[in-house]
């Protein structure tokens, strides 16, 4: 039972409009790391400045969610420092290493394969096969990852931002496991202590030249005209990181996250169309057959692995509060 009550309506047409709004903000990531990277900036730089500005605009939210209840955090905090090394410093170096040498719409297609590996992960764990329409998916993935690689064409592919892109693809698939763990953390938390523990993590690196750290103070370009680099990071930590996750959790709460999960996978189109509209990059036509290889892929998984959870006895508000955001990575 969800306890709400029997003739309750949950406002879906505003859970649609958070849930765009919430994919688009974190499809603009791509296009404005990019902007940086090319006047010299350094993955590792770009995301320390993202993560350390979005953890301070979640501490509010985060210590609200948390007072009385600090020993929830310190339950979870394995979690709360895998989350923060691995699903969100990790995969976010790796995405925008991957945004570096390939178009922004091609890099965040090879991360979402990260569902995928998902998958694939579950059925070695498990040694149980996936359902006839999440192998389908998966095989739809593939193809689209071929497609997307235009392994054929004239130009190829940038083999280190495809690493890179498979990097944060297992990245995203971390942030999967880890998310859909049952925990009594709030999501707010999890993400605000996250991004603070990636932050300090990736600090300490720097410090000691492990992860390289490379700044610049010069202005960057956007849709054909200079902006502060100021600008760009405003707008990855407040926007595309804060604003982003805030909007998402608000549209999972009124859509469920099955459907919200569903409206997430436009984050890729909204990437293409940033990407093209500020950096002037769109990618080929056998390119965009794969992404819709891809993203159809990706949401065959899903629903063939709701399939499978109805069939094992999970519950409608189970899979409506529990399963994690394809989104929110990025």
């Amino acid at each position: 039972m969800t306890g709400r009550p029997t003739g309750h309506r949950r406002p879906t047409g505003l859970g649609l409009w958070l849930a765009l709004a919430s994919a688009a903000t974190f499809g603009s990531s791509g296009p404005f790391a990019k902007s940086l990277l090319l006047e010299g900036w350094s993955s590792g730089a770009i995301v320390l400045l993202r993560i350390t500005g979005a953890t301070l605009v979640l501490a509010i939210p985060t210590f609200l969610s948390l007072r009385g209840r600090w020993h929830l955090a310190r339950a979870a905090a394995p979690t709360i420092l895998a989350y923060g090394a691995v699903a969100v410093a990790g995969c976010q170096v790796a995405y925008f290493h991957a945004v570096q040498h390939l178009d922004v719409g091609v890099a965040l297609l090879l991360e979402y394969l990260g569902v995928v590996l998902v998958v694939l992960w579950v059925w070695i764990r498990t040694r149980r096969a996936p359902s006839g329409l999440t192998g389908l998916g998966v095989l739809l993935a593939v193809v689209g990852l071929v497609l997307v690689l235009d392994l054929a064409g004239k130009t190829r592919p940038d083999l280190v931002g495809v690493g890179w892109g498979l990097v944060a693809a297992a990245g995203l698939a971390t942030f999967f496991v880890l998310a859909a763990e049952e925990s009594s953390l709030p999501p707010v938390a999890l993400a605000g202590l996250g991004m603070g523990a990636g932050a300090v993590l990736l600090g300490l690196l720097g410090a000691v030249g492990v992860v390289p750290l490379a700044f610049a103070s010069g202005d960057v370009a956007l849709m054909g005209h200079l902006a502060p680099w100021w600008a760009a990071v405003g707008e990855l930590a407040l926007v595309a990181a804060a604003a982003a996750y805030l909007l998402g959790v608000s549209a999972a709460r009124l859509l469920g996250s099955t459907v919200a999960s569903f409206v997430g996978l436009t984050e890729v189109l909204f990437a293409v169309l940033f990407a093209w509209v500020i950096l002037g990059e769109l990618p080929g036509v056998m390119q965009l057959g794969g992404g819709v290889c891809i993203v159809a892929g990706v949401a065959a998984v899903r629903v063939g692995e709701l399939r499978r959870q109805r069939l094992a006895g999970v519950t409608t508000s189970t899979e409506d509060t529990d399963f994690p955001l394809p989104a929110g990575v990025a």
